[in-house]
């Protein structure tokens, strides 16, 4: 009688109240993806026009679909190869200059204490906080002052300079957020200090270094401000295309835009899941090491 009673009394009971979501929960979502489609925007209309079909060797604001004579003919302009070509051979080795003395910078200030840390952290971030047109102005003065030649050499100093500040802030974050007691847990299974920081410690920032070497490397490749104070008759691909803009920007611009943009997406998807496999044996080795440190106790 009372399982029947029971059964009654839940078919009685009335449905429940499905909660309707208020109109302002979606405000963040529809306004991060209309900020998305802003900031890709251009991005897209880059790789548009370099479809675009052309009576003339310049860039047109009206668009018709579509060849890939543009793509076929990519090597035609031999001033707009050999500038490209000049950004990757500085943006190549200023890239690995600055990381190299970058995470050494981001793993001294992300893990000791000492005098003059703070002035340390304060330049570090002036170096990224002041205009770059004031930046580039002082190089181009050091360089005059020095009597140092301006060209390739001059940009490729100020590229590593410049680049350093952001790869040391990248890896510094990386550094601060690792759990210091995976350290102490090799050490404790008798790792050496060389050991516990080639198996352990680099695996775990090494996401944060690759990240900042990306981000070096973009940075020198786009940049237009300080290499065109201190790059003389050196061309660079930005100064290349702000140079051609004055009688109208040819296609393959477009092209070579959209391929780094292609190869950029590829390295930081690469990055990404490089991250996410870092983390995941982060945690296996937070485990690991928690297995046997019970077990050594226990023992």
């Amino acid at each position: 009688m009372s399982a029947v009673q029971a059964t009654s009394a839940t078919l009685e009971r009335p449905p429940l109240r499905v909660k309707r979501k208020r109109w302002t929960a979606y405000i963040l979502p529809v306004f991060t993806i209309t900020t998305i489609v802003y900031l890709a925007s251009p991005i897209f209309v880059m790789i548009m026009f370099s479809f675009n079909v052309l009576q003339g060797q310049r860039q047109i604001a009206e668009f018709t679909c579509c060849t890939l004579n543009w793509w076929t003919e990519l090597f035609a302009i031999p001033s707009l190869n050999e500038a490209l070509r000049t950004s990757i051979l500085v943006a190549v080795p200023s890239a690995i200059v600055a990381t190299a003395l970058g995470t050494l910078i981001g793993l001294v200030l992300g893990r000791y204490q000492f005098r003059g840390r703070g002035p340390t952290n304060f330049v570090i971030f002036l170096a990224i906080a002041i205009p770059e047109i004031v930046l580039a102005s002082s190089l181009l003065s050091m360089f005059v002052l020095a009597k140092t030649p301006i060209g390739f050499g001059s940009i490729l100093f100020s590229h590593i300079g410049f680049s350093i500040a952001f790869v040391a802030i990248t890896v510094r974050a990386r550094v601060q957020g690792l759990d210091r007691s995976l350290e102490n847990a090799a050490q404790d299974l008798f790792a050496t200090p060389l050991q516990a920081f080639m198996k352990v410690t680099l695996p775990l920032i090494l996401p944060g270094i690759v990240a900042g070497f990306l981000l070096s490397f973009v940075l020198s490749l786009d940049d237009f401000v300080i290499t065109n104070f201190v790059g003389g008759s050196v061309n660079t691909f930005p100064t290349w295309v702000f140079g051609a803009s004055r009688i109208g920007v040819p296609p393959q611009v477009n092209v070579w835009g959209t391929i780094l943009f292609l190869v950029g997406i590829t390295f930081a998807a690469l990055n990404l899941v490089g991250s996410f496999r870092a983390s995941r044996r982060s945690a296996a080795a937070a485990e690991t090491a928690g297995a046997a440190l019970r077990g050594a106790t226990g023992a």
